[in-house]
């Protein structure tokens, strides 16, 4: 139990960082082909800015911080910012979403700055569908990031699948048996209907329609993880050393036990992914207010937290993308 908690008794101490709007792919479920109007350098917050911020969470309760983007990797320097993260006391937990794609040249280095662990965003195993679903960017990058981070020790590394119906689906079971043969940590997440590609309207692919994939491979027993501060419900296969997870926004979703805020990378605060009310803290803090009016800020960004969100009901997620918001 944490010192901060919502209006719903949810405790909050989970605090997730988009660090920057730009990334090196286009993955057809997060962004337009074209990309998006990119944030001017000016408006993106400072690694000095995040530091202040996280700081005067953590007073209030928050331990965990996880860095995304856009690409997080694609902003330079960012091991200096995971020091800076690292020597806040309440920390205890920093963590980094990739695509994995340049994770190899910087995986020891990021460990050396404080990073414990990685999730690495895979939604295929094959070449040529990888190219399709990013419209970009190279499969073997993707596979040497995970390598490279195994190596480093940035462990659990997470394996992040977002499964399309006619699109990947086929291709659970192959995952699914890098669990036993390689070890992977592989989870499997609910296609949601925002942003990106509308031709992927009707994608859902349903946890139930996972598992019976999944089992022709045995029997998935309930696993406890001791690692991480996620939605995911995981399972073992006879014989893995690694797991296998199901993220379920739509189907079951977690909102009932949502613990986290996210902060954009031009420094508005989020209350709730799918939800487009967010509280400013960049101006304050570039006109120079004080810690205790930024944990005010922080405190009614919590006060407004909704108590989840209506996709199932057929609501869409407007305004910024992706992207923008760190997922």
């Amino acid at each position: 139990m944490t010192g901060l908690s919502d209006s719903f008794q949810r405790p909050i101490n989970y605090l997730r960082i988009s660090v920057t709007d730009r990334c090196n792919l286009r993955c057809v479920y997060c962004m337009p082909a074209e990309g998006v109007d990119l944030m001017a350098h000016y408006d993106i917050l400072t690694y000095e800015e995040i530091h202040t911020v996280v700081k005067a969470a953590a007073e209030m309760g928050v331990n965990k911080v996880r860095l995304t983007g856009g690409e997080p990797l694609v902003r330079a320097g960012l091991s200096d910012l995971i020091r800076l993260l690292a020597g806040i006391d309440a920390i205890d937990d920093i963590s980094l979403t990739t695509n994995g794609i340049l994770l190899a040249q910087h995986a020891a280095e990021l460990k050396e700055a404080g990073l414990h662990r990685v999730n690495i965003s895979l939604d295929t195993l094959k070449p040529e569908r990888f190219r399709q679903i990013t419209r970009c960017g190279s499969l073997e990058n993707t596979l040497e990031g995970i390598e490279a981070a195994m190596a480093a020790g940035l462990t659990p590394v997470k394996i992040n699948v977002v499964v399309m119906a006619g699109v990947n689906d086929e291709e659970l079971a192959d995952f699914a048996a890098k669990t036993v043969s390689d070890g992977w940590h592989v989870r499997f997440i609910e296609y949601m209907p925002v942003n990106g590609d509308e031709s992927l309207a009707g994608k859902l692919v349903s946890v139930s329609e996972m598992r019976e994939s999944i089992e022709s491979l045995g029997k998935l027993e309930p696993w406890k993880v001791e690692v991480g501060n996620g939605p995911a419900k995981y399972y073992r296969l006879p014989g893995a050393a690694g797991t296998i997870g199901f993220i379920t926004p739509i189907t079951e979703h977690f909102c009932y036990r949502c613990n986290r805020l996210r902060l954009t990378a031009d420094g508005k605060l989020r209350p709730c992914l799918l939800s487009e009310e967010e509280i400013d803290l960049k101006e304050p803090l570039r006109s120079g207010a004080s810690v205790l009016e930024l944990k005010n800020l922080i405190e009614k960004a919590i006060a407004s937290k909704p108590e989840g969100h209506r996709l199932a009901e057929g609501r869409k997620k407007n305004g910024r993308p992706f992207s923008q918001v760190g997922g």
